[in-house]
């Protein structure tokens, strides 16, 4: 009879262990069920192709924010080196006639190049905050709260040039936009190019979590900075790798996200940090640090971009939006923190 009690309560707990490590999960796939319930024709694939085409920069925005979280910090600049990295990239591949390039004599250059550049220079953004937060031991909030004034600075200074004053950089060359919005396949066999670059970069970052000294370093240090240190390893120098990383990253995701909307402005990437950072945290990365999976991170992601296209696949204003985003971040960092703190 007692071992029935004590099994009763131990499932009972372990259902309640199950709902708390999942609630914030559960109640978005509640949400998804009533959109799908509302408007069923959610479900097309045609839907599903936009949203998983739609998801791409962000998975490839929240790998870079992701081994940030790990490490016990976190990155509210990330947005807006993003839009530095798209205004930058679109002024360099606008179409050669184009009547309002920003440079006139220009020539054609390969597309790969201004991206490589933008990737560089969002690059050593990311040192910037690697080193305020590893060599400064400034607090991540504020060193990347900072950096993210800086890079608006510097996208609005750079987007606000003469002579043709602050208009969105469009005429972008047909190479550099079919680079985002190109497809592989015709019909419903179509695959837009962003979902294979978003694989690519995700086997990328895998194996470098899973596979490589910096992946074993990096978890190390989230777990515990100090131990990590005493037992050989460079925190320091970890630390400004993965923000290097994470910029790199960002300067890619920006460069896309030119090339898919056609043009950019000073306002291209605002807010994306936190999307990255809820779809982080809904995929399993605990800012207590040294806990996610590059499988967690493309999840969260996923439930992130279903329920923001649900949302407005049914009308819900998007202002209403804003809030709906905000409620489960909020919600996902509280039973995050929560998690952890019984564990420990």
């Amino acid at each position: 009879m007692k071992s029935q009690v004590k099994e009763s309560l131990n499932n009972k707990t372990s259902m309640k262990e199950f709902f708390t490590n999942n609630a914030i999960q559960l109640v978005l796939v509640a949400l998804l069920v009533v959109i799908i319930f509302i408007e069923p024709q959610f479900l097309s694939i045609n839907n599903l192709r936009n949203i998983l085409a739609q998801s791409s920069i962000r998975v490839i925005i929240a790998l870079g924010v992701g081994g940030i979280i790990v490490t016990q910090g976190t990155d509210l600049s990330a947005g807006r080196i993003i839009g530095l990295a798209a205004v930058i990239s679109a002024s360099l591949l606008q179409a050669t006639d184009y009547a309002y390039r920003m440079y006139p004599d220009l020539q054609r250059l390969p597309i790969v190049l201004p991206i490589l550049l933008t990737m560089a220079l969002c690059g050593l953004m990311g040192v910037v905050n690697g080193w305020a937060v590893a060599k400064l031991k400034t607090p991540p909030f504020i060193a990347t709260m900072g950096t993210m004034l800086i890079a608006y600075g510097l996208t609005s200074l750079y987007f606000d040039r003469p002579p043709y004053g602050a208009q969105p950089i469009a005429g972008l060359d047909p190479a550099f936009t079919k680079l985002a919005q190109g497809n592989i396949g015709t019909g419903n066999f179509r695959v837009p190019y962003l979902i294979i670059y978003a694989v690519i970069i995700s086997i990328v970052m895998w194996f470098v979590w899973n596979k490589t000294k910096l992946g074993k370093n990096m978890f190390a240090i989230g777990g515990n900075p100090e131990a990590a240190e005493v037992s050989g390893v460079n925190v320091a120098r970890n630390i400004i790798i993965i923000y290097l990383i994470a910029g790199a990253l960002y300067g890619l995701a920006g460069s896309l996200e030119a090339a898919r909307v056609g043009s950019a402005t000073n306002n291209t990437g605002f807010m994306y940090e936190m999307d990255a950072i809820a779809a982080c945290v809904v995929g399993g990365v605990s800012f207590a640090g040294g806990v996610g999976s590059i499988g967690g991170i493309i999840t969260g992601v996923l439930i992130f971009q279903v329920i923001n296209y649900g949302l407005a696949f049914i009308g819900v204003s998007t202002y209403l939006q804003f809030i709906v985003k905000g409620i489960i971040i909020i919600a996902a960092v509280a039973l995050d923190t929560r998690k952890y703190t019984k564990k420990s």
